[in-house]
């Protein structure tokens, strides 16, 4: 019985934990499609130029990408720049030590950032960088409150204020939740341009968390098709060989 009452406690707590810790960011649905070459491949090269100066990838060689459609001869003149080989993972030359010195904290290595944050959260935090002169870059954002990390393409989307408007929660506690952007200073290319740029990237990111997801998901349509097949003719074998007892 004291244990029933302990579990009882437990999930009787589960909601006050979560209106504690304030409304959550309503995420933008990623436009994710793994079988889209193009996509990626213009993924792939956003990436190399706008997070790999920061962001490694470890995990992830450059020869990979011709699982996407790159020859080689392709991914040395669009998408190695220094002494990188095909062969060679994605790496940066920043070193942990300074990064973390420069920027409070080391940029974590994007190999797999796609799977433990979401696509749609990485398609809403990449659109949601917002003029804030009271941080050290500048920059805040929207799905990231007080985020350390600048806007990188900024130059491409713009300068947009966040506007915020005042709500009170069922607890009659006062506070600002996010209401809309205002574009002030226009970038390099249209919004929407900006959109599709940024869903190019979550797309390849998304592919670089797991590249062989493709292969794994038709290897599996095959297996459970061979299990089905094999199923109906145990099936007809087993009434066969039992028909004499039955």
């Amino acid at each position: 019985m004291k244990t029933i009452k302990q579990l009882l406690a437990v999930l009787a707590f589960f909601p006050l934990a979560a209106s504690a810790s304030g409304p959550s960011v309503r995420l933008d649905k990623a436009p994710v499609n793994l079988s889209d070459n193009a996509s990626l491949q213009r993924g792939a090269k956003m990436f190399v130029n706008y997070c790999l100066n920061c962001h490694s990838a470890s995990y992830m060689r450059y020869s990979r990408l011709q699982d996407i459609g790159l020859t080689e001869e392709q991914i040395k003149s669009n998408l190695l720049f220094t002494t990188e080989k095909p062969g060679d993972t994605m790496t940066v030359a920043m070193k942990y030590a300074d990064a973390k010195v420069w920027f409070g904290a080391a940029p974590p290595d994007l190999s797999v950032i796609a799977r433990s944050r979401g696509p749609d959260w990485l398609y809403t935090y990449l659109r949601s960088f917002y003029r804030d002169d009271s941080r050290p870059t500048g920059w805040n954002n929207t799905a990231f409150d007080k985020v350390g990390m600048p806007h990188v393409m900024a130059s491409l989307q713009g300068e947009q204020v966040a506007h915020f408007k005042k709500a009170v929660d069922h607890d009659g506690n006062e506070h600002h939740v996010f209401d809309r952007f205002e574009l002030v200073k226009p970038g390099s290319v249209s919004l929407a341009e900006y959109d599709s740029m940024v869903g190019d990237l979550v797309n390849y990111l998304t592919w670089m968390g797991e590249p062989v997801k493709q292969k794994r998901l038709s290897t599996g349509l095959l297996v459970l098709a061979f299990l089905g097949i094999f199923f109906i003719v145990a099936y007809y074998l087993k009434k066969e060989f039992w028909k004499d007892i039955h």
